[in-house]
């Protein structure tokens, strides 16, 4: 069986960013199949080409027996809105030309956001005679609706109408979360799957201290609460550097450390020097095969988002990264992820945008270190039972090869 995935951000386990395809597409070929993907050279975390990607299109790099193939992308994810619709259109562009040379594919795997992709993929799986499965990320343009990033009516219409006809057109939706079965399925979508975000439990080890990671960055015995990901709107990350300096005179042994890139790093940088953070640092990302050692020197993990109600649908990869690497969850969120934390007994929950909450969570977290333990144990053991990335891309293999086989019939 040969799939077609097609993700302008598609990031390897030797890059930065969630690698859940990476870890699929090496499941999928451990078993036999070809998975080829098509992807862009720059980065959606740093908004950077990667050095070692050739940026024409074209050019193929084997992977763990897995096709490579980046794209040409216009490279300003990181300016305005208009900017970044450049950068998805020529992506979208760029990729339907290399994968209409891709031959004797079985199926074509579009993932979103950005949705523009999965246009390509609809059409080329039309072209090719396959089926084509849909993949739903986030709720776009919902999400940028909510956040204010899409604000032109006619923009919004066209958006709209553009989800509901890849929800219409898809042989399957795949969704990550539970909160997104009622929104798509209300769009069109009447073959909808769940396969959630999870983590390749075999990658951490709940046991490990972190060691060389606290020594490389002169970290001492401070008590470390990490947060790991995007720099971006969405991620209310200003919410941190203010529960920091709530903290700073009361416990000068709780560093708070944020790992990762985004759009709104360089003005996170900048208030943090304007209020005078001496307990908060800021360090580059790091690729997935890093994160492991990342994670293990941390104390407690954070997982933030901002207080719009729509994002009490997701799950997001991080929570169940921290939780297979042993560490309490400092939940800054509603909604479906905080049923998974309270369910797996795996750390705090608090009220998202509230400083004085997160604060608090994090001196409770600091002066508790046996309960802090149990959270770590708890979410360990429930991501391997629940959210074990093996489960899931078996799940998802059984799913493409009914789709593959039904279309052979």
């Amino acid at each position: 069986m040969h799939v077609l995935l097609i993700h302008q951000a598609f990031a390897a386990l030797d890059e930065a960013g969630g690698t859940r395809h990476h870890e699929i597409a090496r499941y999928l070929n451990s078993c036999g199949h070809h998975v080829t993907i098509i992807a862009s050279p720059i980065s959606y975390l740093t908004g950077k080409s990667q050095e070692q990607w050739p940026s024409v299109s074209g050019d193929n790099t084997p992977s763990d027996g897995i096709s490579i193939f980046r794209a040409y992308t216009y490279s300003a994810l990181h300016r305005s809105f208009v900017h970044r619709v450049f950068s998805f259109l020529s992506f979208m562009i760029s990729s339907f030309f290399i994968g209409l040379k891709v031959e004797d594919v079985d199926l074509v795997w579009g993932t979103s956001p950005p949705i523009f992709q999965c246009l390509t993929a609809w059409a080329l799986a039309r072209l090719k005679r396959v089926p084509f499965l849909l993949e739903i990320r986030d709720l776009w343009p919902a999400f940028a609706i909510a956040i204010g990033v899409l604000r032109q009516p006619a923009l919004i219409k066209a958006s709209e109408w553009l989800e509901r006809f890849l929800y219409r057109h898809a042989d399957k939706v795949v969704v990550n979360s539970p909160g997104f079965i009622e929104h798509v399925q209300s769009a069109g979508a009447s073959h909808v799957e769940l396969v959630p975000n999870g983590a390749d439990v075999g990658m951490f080890d709940p046991h490990a201290e972190g060691t060389d990671f606290r020594l490389a960055n002169g970290f001492g015995d401070k008590f470390l609460a990490l947060y790991a990901g995007a720099h971006g709107i969405s991620n209310d990350l200003g919410t941190i550097l203010s529960a920091a300096k709530i903290l700073q005179e009361d416990k000068s042994d709780i560093l708070f450390v944020l790992i990762g890139d985004g759009k709104e790093k360089p003005a996170l940088q900048d208030q943090a020097k304007k209020l005078s953070l001496e307990n908060l640092i800021f360090i580059p990302p790091e690729p997935k095969n890093e994160m492991p050692e990342v994670l293990a020197a941390a104390d407690a993990c954070i997982a933030i988002l901002k207080p719009i109600p729509l994002y009490s649908t997701v799950y997001p990869n991080k929570v169940f990264d921290y939780m297979a690497a042993g560490r309490p969850v400092i939940l800054a969120m509603e909604g479906v992820i905080r049923e998974v934390i309270e369910k797996a007994g795996a750390g705090i929950s608090v009220s998202p945008g509230d400083p004085d909450a997160l604060a608090n969570a994090v001196k409770y977290l600091a002066e508790h270190p046996e309960e802090r333990a149990e959270f770590g144990i708890m979410g360990n053991d429930y991501v391997k039972k629940h959210f074990n990335r093996i489960d899931q891309a078996d799940k998802l293999g059984q799913i493409i090869e009914k789709m593959v086989n039904r279309n052979k019939v």
